[in-house]
């Protein structure tokens, strides 16, 4: 127990560390407050929410998910941290209340327990701690660095990023020291060995046993203690408000009014019918939503999001991280005007990311999905381009004469809408005029109609379709560009003129009163790019549609014995659509088609869920790549290449024409780049050939 002055000079320092520390913690509040509330409700089934987070903040599970080394010893801290909270509490009941009355209370096996669990804790948390210092500051983890192209806030350029490191680790390593080292001298005052606390039982024995030993418990409880209240004033601007932030993040993350989780596809509308909105898109930092303005808080700044990044691994100036990172750092520096509701100093393009790094995301959604803490920096892109389209009008050249084919001819090519259909000259297609009836649509898309490559995917599809007998039948010179280009590129307006009108189209055409509930029209499409635009986007729209991709129908029918067995020979891999796979979790559908025809699948290290993009996405498709290293889709490219499969399978138009169009793939030898549809339609064309010909015969 403390002496008198010592409890009194305790409290007078709780109190002041207390009120400095409110007043941090009421700033950050304030400013994630400024944000806006967004489309999707935050604060639904907030008992549901706040359960999942703490399960999630708890399991560590999406910490886990990556680094399984540096993600073991985090929970060292982690766990620490948690249970220290607890000891922390205890500790200062210890230096309050006498021991006689504590003497008599038998805390049995439950006492036991938490003395084993303080001890080996505080020894776990020393060993993870370390661990983290050496790695940042003695081994040169290249996983922290960024390129030098990188655009950094100037407090990280000072050495802020270290320097916070260092005073957040040193601060748990002397905590924790002096809290081990306190029950280090009462076991050596007391002259108890205590098998219930191995680390401070040995240290104990080392010391040497003395009533004089006390003076060294004083110490300890002053050192452990003493430190919380010095660092708490200093916690909400450190990197270890995470430790909060990550759980709230979870609990307020964008979801659906039922509490289903959003597909990392979609996107936040702007209602245009708002005539009171004045700006469009984020060009400061209260233009963020209060998410995104939590996501800065939320950051573990572990880079992960940014060794994922295609623009990143390619040597562009794009950082994920450094989006975050920067953000707080801003924050932490503004946070007195946005919290008193003025106007943030300066505009976000000064020091969160450069023009150069704002262009090259691809929105391929590797960021989101490996964050572990679900971070939004590619919505954070996304929002920021559309004040630079729509406000500034400040674009990459390239994407005028995109928007301006939108505009004037319903596609990114700016080719006639007369021409939508040429595609299937020679072909039975028939169009919804011709077959009112039919069962299924199909969404041919931009590339399906315009782009030769793409055009092969589309025939292919019709004619497996025919194969099969599906009922279908195509909008014709009635589709236009769903707008996903548009959208990916900042020009919301343009995107919402698109949708708008094919929307309209679609509800005349699919939501039929008389037909059966059970029978209902669906729409299937060979882009991935317009399955996602059309499954979750239109809905913020008034289009609800049962959207399948070509992959999904493909596969039904080959299980419901709608087309023949297919013996294909040969090695394949498959490169998983960003816009298929991570955005919509569509991943086994074209294995299986691959599989049934009796190609030979290898997986690319990066596949699924850590697939790496072609590079189209974005907008990208339609402008001139970032200057780094390579091309994103070389870069794929030989990583499918270094597989030895003779092809490379996908199933999505512009994957095709990225892959087949890089460096590599110009080599003697290099594998052939294919749609799913294409090696199945390929196939059926000769077992029809081969039956036409037995018919003669």
């Amino acid at each position: 127990m403390l002496t008198t002055p010592e409890q009194i000079l305790f409290l007078l320092l709780a109190a002041i560390s207390i009120y400095f520390s409110y007043i941090g913690f009421k700033r950050i509040v304030d400013v994630i407050g400024r944000g806006e509330a967004g489309f999707y409700p935050h604060f639904n089934n907030l008992t549901e929410r706040l359960g999942e987070s703490l399960a999630r903040t708890v399991s560590q599970v999406t910490v886990f998910r990556d680094r399984p080394v540096v993600s073991f010893f985090h929970s060292f801290v982690f766990y620490g941290f948690i249970f220290y909270g607890l000891v922390n509490l205890l500790d200062f009941l210890e230096g309050y209340v006498p021991k006689a009355w504590t003497e008599n209370l038998n805390f049995g096996l439950v006492g036991d327990l938490y003395r084993f669990g303080a001890d080996i804790f505080s020894a776990l948390v020393i060993i993870g701690v370390i661990f983290f210092l050496l790695r940042r500051f003695m081994t040169g983890d290249k996983r922290l660095e960024f390129n030098d192209s990188t655009l950094l806030h100037e407090k990280v350029k000072l050495g802020s990023i270290r320097r916070d490191s260092l005073i957040v680790g040193f601060f748990i390593i002397l905590h924790v020291g002096f809290r081990l080292t306190g029950a280090t001298f009462l076991l050596a005052a007391e002259g108890i060995a205590d098998p219930w606390q191995p680390v401070a039982n040995t240290l104990a024995s080392w010391i040497g046993y003395g009533e004089g030993r006390i003076i060294g418990w004083h110490i300890g409880w002053w050192g452990a203690l003493g430190l919380i209240l010095a660092f708490l004033p200093y916690f909400p601007r450190s990197k270890h408000i995470h430790l909060f932030g990550a759980p709230a993040k979870f609990a307020l993350e964008r979801r659906g009014p039922n509490l289903e989780k959003l597909p990392s596809g979609v996107l936040e509308p702007i209602d245009f019918a708002d005539e009171s909105l004045e700006q469009f898109g984020v060009a400061k930092l209260e233009h963020f939503r209060m998410t995104q303005l939590l996501d800065a808080y939320a950051c573990i700044q572990c880079n992960r999001c940014t060794n994922v990044c295609p623009a990143q691994t390619t040597g562009k100036a794009l950082s994920p991280a450094a989006i975050e990172i920067n953000k707080r750092y801003e924050l932490n520096q503004t946070a007195v005007f946005l919290a008193g509701g003025e106007a943030s100093p300066r505009p976000v393009m000064d020091f969160l990311l450069s023009e150069e790094a704002l262009w090259a995301c691809t929105t391929c959604g590797a960021c989101l999905e490996i964050c572990p803490v679900g971070c939004e920096q590619m919505i954070d892109i996304i929002d920021i381009r559309r004040d630079r389209v729509m406000m500034e009008g400040s674009f990459p050249s390239e994407l005028n004469n995109a928007f301006r084919g939108m505009e004037r001819t319903g596609n990114p090519w700016g080719i006639s809408q007369d021409k939508r259909t040429e595609w299937a000259e020679g072909l039975n297609v028939p169009t919804v005029q011709q077959n009112p009836d039919f069962e299924v649509l199909y969404w041919v898309g931009c590339a399906g109609s315009y782009d030769p490559s793409a055009q092969k995917t589309a025939r292919a599809f019709a004619k497996i379709m025919e194969h099969a007998r599906v009922n279908y039948a195509i909008l014709g010179k009635g589709e236009k560009c769903t707008g996903d280009p548009a959208r990916r590129a900042g020009n919301e307006y343009l995107y919402y003129q698109l949708a708008s009108e094919n929307v309209m189209t679609l509800n005349e055409v699919l939501i039929d009163q008389t037909l059966d509930p059970n029978k209902k029209k669906r729409v299937v499409t060979t882009c991935p790019h317009c399955y996602n635009t059309l499954f979750n986007d239109y809905p913020q729209l008034g289009g609800e549609y049962d959207v399948v991709h070509h992959s999904q129908l493909i596969d039904e029918l080959m299980r419901a014995g709608r087309l023949p067995p297919i013996d294909l020979s040969g090695d394949v891999t498959y490169h998983d659509p960003c816009y298929l796979g991570r955005h919509n979790d569509i991943y086994d559908a074209p294995r299986n088609v691959l599989q049934e025809t009796g190609l030979r699948l290898t997986e690319m290290p990066r596949n699924k869920n850590n697939s790496f993009c072609c590079g189209a996405g974005g907008a990208q498709f339609w402008k001139e790549e970032e200057p780094g290293k390579m091309r994103v889709s070389e870069n794929r490219f030989r990583e499918a290449q270094a597989t030895g499969a003779e092809t490379i399978a996908t199933a999505c138009p512009f994957c095709k024409v990225m892959l087949a169009s890089s460096e590599s793939a110009e080599q003697e030898h290099a594998p052939e780049v294919s749609d799913i549809a294409q090696l199945v339609a390929e196939k059926l064309e000769r077992i029809s050939a081969r039956l036409g010909d037995n018919t003669q015969r």
